[in-house]
């Protein structure tokens, strides 16, 4: 596997769109096939910190270990089994699109000409101005078939997603996933197709766009999606289809101390990333989804005299199909003392059900640092 930026790096990407077979050759794994894995022994995949906690004795589960932190840098989906935290007095509930979550998706669509498309609006709120193609997922639908659908219904053509540049968020019951994608068919929708869905659809220089805009908050998003075009800054991630009772993260917790990282682990069952659910009461839906990070950390660690910064995301996973609406973000965060001074290693763990395990295959610890260093992660706003 390929390094670095040059791993992911293709300039000119907004004239030539050659990302699909780059991304099923670089990052479509199989299984938890990773290089240096496979016959690798144990002490070559990692040590620990765990002051206190007992160290897992078995050789599989620090090569299953491994394979997960491969896996999640991959942008490959895993299982979720149970979560590690939970909210206080809150059993959780499974998520229902339309009852107690919305997801929105929105399109960046760019052509050889480097142009955007746009559509116009035809709801009474905002009819005739302009907007990327956007909408509610519907229940049933992938994250992906809920982006063609819209882009179709609005514009009258068809895409391919390439990539997800953002995630937006307010709170754990409102998620919005921006796409950079490109067009693949269709016939572009004119006035005289104008319907409920849109007006009207076209293609626009981003230095020359109608108006008036709906919003201008799609500014920032046709910028980010030109820089990806000309340098990416992460992998290409695409949501993996897998099933999800609940909105919950898992966590690549990490402490770093030259050039050296740790990753937080849970213990409860096997050795895994530890993953939190996400919380529909107030303080959470008011805090957003970082809460249930801070949620979990707090559990194991004394967090007053730590720095804690959730990166952004590595991948997510999310199904859609008989009745299983939640999403599983994969996140990058970081952990790190508010006065570092001298120190080497993290911070002492409480409790046996976490420990800080010590990434030493070189090519995990190679990407770990990379996606740190560069934030090469997608990002997520509130």
């Amino acid at each position: 596997m390929l390094r670095g930026r040059a791993a992911y790096q293709r300039p000119g990407l907004g004239r030539s769109f050659h990302v699909r077979e780059h991304a099923q050759r670089e990052y479509a794994g199989e299984g938890t096939k990773h290089r240096g894995l496979r016959g690798s022994h144990p002490a070559r995949l990692g040590g620990f910190a765990g002051h206190g906690c007992r160290l897992p004795r078995n050789p599989m589960a620090w090569e299953g270990l491994a394979g997960e932190l491969a896996a999640v840098l991959e942008g490959r989906g895993l299982c979720v089994q149970s979560c590690d935290s939970e909210p206080t007095g809150e059993p959780p509930a499974p998520v229902r699109l339309r009852r107690n979550v919305c997801y929105v998706v929105l399109a960046v669509c760019l052509n050889e000409q480097d142009e955007v498309l746009l559509i116009q609006e035809a709801k009474r709120e905002c009819h005739g101005s302009w907007y990327l193609p956007a909408g509610r997922m519907e229940p049933g639908e992938t994250i992906v078939e809920a982006l063609q659908r819209e882009v179709k219904e609005e514009a009258g053509l068809h895409c391919e997603p390439l990539t997800l540049l953002s995630v937006e968020e307010r709170g754990p019951s409102w998620i919005r996933f921006v796409f950079l994608a490109r067009p693949t068919g269709g016939v572009l929708k004119t006035s005289k197709e104008a319907d409920a869905e849109s007006l009207q659809a076209g293609w626009y220089p981003r230095t020359s766009l109608p108006t008036p805009l709906r919003a201008h908050d799609i500014l920032h998003l046709m910028e980010l999606a030109a820089q990806y075009c000309k340098q990416a800054r992460h992998p290409l991630v695409l949501p993996q289809e897998l099933p999800c009772r609940l909105v919950c993260q898992r966590l690549v917790a990490t402490f770093t101390s030259v050039q050296t990282v740790w990753v937080l682990v849970g213990t409860v069952g096997m050795p895994h990333l530890p993953i939190t659910a996400c919380g529909f009461n107030p303080m959470e839906q008011r805090g957003g989804i970082k809460m249930a990070v801070l949620r979990l950390l707090q559990e194991c660690l004394t967090l007053h005299h730590l720095a804690v910064e959730t990166k952004g995301l590595l991948g997510l996973q999310h199904l859609g199909k008989d009745h299983t609406d939640g999403i599983c973000l994969n996140v990058l965060v970081t952990v790190a003392f508010r006065n570092p001074g001298i120190q080497n290693e993290p911070p002492k763990v409480r409790g046996e059900s976490f420990f800080w395990w010590k990434v030493m295959e070189e090519d995990l610890q190679s990407q770990l640092l990379q996606r740190l260093q560069e934030s090469s992660v997608v990002p997520v706003n509130r």
